[in-house]
């Protein structure tokens, strides 16, 4: 590649400082995709079979990263400097910011010089066009232009295969005559420009360079855990006939988590709540703060707990995450809502104003420990929505001994969620109808998939549980499945149930906000356009009615 003789930008093929070419990478690459392989669709076998030569495939991943690193260094170089303005030295003298003026004692001249010299962009070893898209040959130092095809012209004349674009980091291969994609090719040209960004970013506060990247490598537990979680719905979905126990998925389930590991009785809800936990951390997409893996884009909705000190009238509100709902089958004084319990009467109880005691409570306004009254409210509802009853309870007239509440709990094939949620009682606090409900009413409604049973005591029993596929219902009892009908499982004893919404919310059918007001704006100004042409068109019919006026 030629370059004209004020560049300050190094050859493609020249030196790069700080990459060598056995540089090491942080990405991990993975070995040379086999066309053979299942699921490889798009790969070339000619790369492949470059690659996977010793002594050639070094020589073209080594070339190819230095293209890489030449364009990625280049666009941190070359970045835009801000805006120039010109500084008035004299009535006939200029000088641009960036640069600075120094006066000539003997000719008493201003001499003008530089800070921001530019940079000269590679020109075509053919036709010696400056070229803003420069295509790199693989095999040796040509580079040329692809809209006059001398990039090509070059490879079929030097039978030379591959050529790369030094902006994509695309690889042109000329046997199949079309751009290709090779997995290690990729690995390689992420790997390369993060070298070389971290070498050359700097933070604006602190300078220092910036945090080697460091890919997440899961180990084999954590690893595990996940192909467990992945492999289960393909099973229970198969086509095999034959009954299957996730006996791999209860032991990956005790080699990550000590507090399940044993064989002693343990709670399915625990269980539940361990096994969503452990999904979470080994899955993409995991983050601590506003997590978006699939765990938390099924299960995760949000409580508020709204706390009003009865001395100031202020308000404390804290909002915290959930994956699931526990409820209280009887309440303090130990009768149920109407004598009997319902998941209704539970989560009313459940969002039910409570008083706390002044020595529970200190205000952060009036700065005084007062009398308080908290409530819970749902915030945000999720897509699943799952229940706990709590049947087990500690009497104290029992020496300690728990117990288990076999009281019948009656629960719906469809829930109405907006009495519960954060948004209505808000609103039912300022209106006292309280009978219309904001938004959609598809927002709140929800409808029984599966239900999770326990038969016996508090140190044994057994599981068993119904679920919901299309428009049947099925009893699961170990190996045995038999069908089962929606009034059998409303009638059984419910220690958890799962709730899915009716509609579920896709955001990619979501219209985005820039669109929305993109498309108000068009609708705002085809408005204005019509009002001026209406009045444009009343001055000439006043203007034309003046004339007629004058005749």
């Amino acid at each position: 590649m030629s370059t004209s003789s004020d560049t300050t930008q190094p050859t493609l093929f020249g030196d790069e400082p700080g990459l060598a070419t056995d540089a090491t990478f942080d990405i991990p690459l993975p070995a040379t995709s086999d066309p053979t392989e299942p699921g490889e669709t798009m790969c070339c076998s000619h790369i492949a079979a470059t690659l996977a030569d010793p002594r050639v495939g070094v020589d073209v991943l080594s070339k190819y990263k230095t293209v890489a690193a030449w364009h990625a260094r280049r666009i941190q170089d070359t970045s835009p400097p801000a805006k120039r303005r010109k500084v008035r030295l004299s009535p006939y003298h200029f000088v641009p910011v960036g640069s600075f003026a120094t006066p000539c004692p003997s000719t008493s001249q201003i001499h003008v010089v530089d800070l921001c010299p530019q940079v000269s962009a590679p020109t075509c070893d053919t036709c010696n066009a400056t070229l803003s898209r420069p295509f790199a040959c693989l095999s040796c130092s040509f580079a040329g232009c692809w809209q006059s095809g001398h990039v090509i012209n070059h490879l079929h004349e030097t039978a030379h295969s591959f050529c790369v674009d030094t902006r994509s980091g695309s690889v042109f291969c000329a046997d199949c005559d079309d751009f290709i994609y090779d997995a290690t090719i990729d690995s390689t040209y992420l790997s390369t420009v993060i070298l070389i960004e971290e070498q050359l970013t700097r933070f604006q506060v602190v300078k220092r360079i910036r945090e080697p990247y460091q890919p997440w490598t899961p180990d084999e537990s954590e690893s595990a855990m996940l192909k467990e979680a992945t492999v289960l719905p393909a099973k229970v979905y198969s086509s095999i006939q034959t009954p299957f126990g996730p006996t791999s998925f209860l032991a990956t389930t005790w080699k990550v988590s000590a507090e399940m590991s044993g064989y002693s009785q343990q709670d399915a809800h625990e269980f539940f709540i361990t096994a969503l936990n452990q999904i979470h951390m080994t899955c993409r997409g995991s983050t601590n703060i506003s997590c978006n893996c699939v765990i938390h884009q099924t299960f995760a909705g949000q409580l508020q707990s709204d706390v009003t000190c009865e001395r100031c009238g202020n308000t404390t509100s804290t909002v915290d995450p959930m994956l699931d709902v526990s409820l209280e089958l009887r309440s303090k004084g130990g009768e149920g809502s109407g004598g009997e319990n319902t998941l209704a009467g539970c989560l009313r109880r459940f969002t039910k104003p409570e008083k706390l005691p002044a020595k529970e409570y200190s205000c952060s306004k009036c700065t005084k420990a007062h009398e308080a009254v908290k409530r819970l409210s749902i915030r945000k509802l999720p897509s699943v929505l799952s229940f706990q009853f709590k049947r087990f309870e500690h009497k104290t007239t029992s020496k300690g001994v728990s117990q288990k509440i076999d009281t019948p709990v009656r629960f719906p094939a469809s829930l109405n969620m907006a009495p519960y949620t954060t948004l209505v009682m808000n609103q039912s606090s300022k209106d006292s109808d309280g009978s219309t409900y904001p938004g959609p009413q598809a927002m709140y409604e929800y409808d029984l998939f599966a239900v999770i049973n326990h038969e016996g005591q508090m140190d044994n029993g057994h599981y068993t549980n119904f679920a919901r596929f299309r428009d049947e219902w099925y009893r699961f009892d170990d190996d045995k499945v038999t069908l089962s009908t929606l009034g059998t499982c409303l009638n059984s004893n419910a220690y958890m149930c799962f709730y899915v919404k009716r509609h579920l919310e896709y955001k990619p059918d979501m219209k985005p906000t820039y669109r929305v007001t993109r498309d108000n704006d068009i609708v705002r100004e085809q408005e204005q356009e019509k009002l001026k042409e209406m009045a444009r068109q009343k001055e000439v019919d006043d203007a034309l009615m003046a004339t007629i006026a004058g005749d």
